[in-house]
């Protein structure tokens, strides 16, 4: 099933499913309690959103090895995680802002993890039974303050540099998805989830040791190896196989 969060009506916003016709729209939430309703909106009506409005952002860096050496950095002995925070979620179509405090902002195409349960102390063996599905994701990155800063939190925290979307598939497995990103047609990043270095129970156990996960968190499992500049007037296209593409228009902040 592909979940989607939609705009309707105005200013409805709903939960829906989408069919061959178009998307169903539930009542309640896919994390809680839904049920399909009798309204079934065209594709061409319903403008999508952000698939989830997480508390927050679990991203892990260095997750390729080719991404890691391509940046000159050694792997990390166990996921390296950090932080970003919900206001800079954004969904498909609405644009990723360059801020005037960066030169250099990079894509970054990821597979996320929606997650679907309360979530503390799971084991890896049980983590699939607490992700809702995965979506795709842009972990949009000023790689001139990373540099600067030494930390994540600045380079990673802008509003707009977490591109979620479109949907929430919820039946795919992750352990060989291809991940590909486009810039304005030109193909700049292309791997599969089969070369991260800590796979997604893996990085599930992991996080939830360190912290508790609520519904709707997401966690961005890594990119592979062609991040490169992001330019005002850029359209940015995040595709996972089997889950979706992410499109994004990139203008000046």
């Amino acid at each position: 099933m592909k979940i989607v969060r939609v705009l309707i009506e105005g200013d409805e916003i709903a939960y829906g499913a989408v069919e061959p016709e178009g998307i169903r729209i539930h009542r309640g939430s896919p994390f809680v309690a839904w049920e399909p309703t009798e309204t079934l909106v065209p594709f061409g009506e319903a403008r999508l959103l952000a698939p989830v409005l997480p508390t927050k952002v679990v991203g892990v860096g260095r997750n390729y090895a080719d991404h890691a050496a391509e940046l000159s950095n050694p792997l990390p002995e166990e996921p390296l995680i950090f932080v970003k925070p919900a206001t800079a979620v954004i969904g498909p179509g609405q644009p990723i802002v360059l801020p005037p405090d960066s030169s250099m902002v990079h894509h970054e195409a990821e597979l996320a993890v929606v997650v679907g349960t309360v979530s503390r102390n799971v084991a890896a063996e049980d983590a699939s039974a607490h992700i809702l599905g995965y979506t795709a994701a842009n972990d949009v990155t000023a790689r001139d303050l990373q540099r600067k800063d030494g930390i994540f939190g600045r380079a990673k925290g802008f509003d707009t540099f977490c591109p979620l979307g479109p949907a929430i598939e919820t039946e795919v497995d992750p352990a060989d998805l291809r991940v590909v990103c486009r810039v304005s047609g030109e193909v700049r990043q292309e791997g599969t989830t089969a070369d991260m270095v800590f796979g997604v129970a893996e990085i599930f156990a992991f996080v939830t040791r360190v912290m508790t996960l609520l519904p709707g968190d997401v966690i961005l499992t890594g990119t592979p190896a062609g991040v490169g500049p992001l330019l005002a007037g850029d359209l940015v296209e995040v595709e996972i196989e089997r889950v979706g593409a992410l499109r994004n228009p990139v203008v000046a902040g």
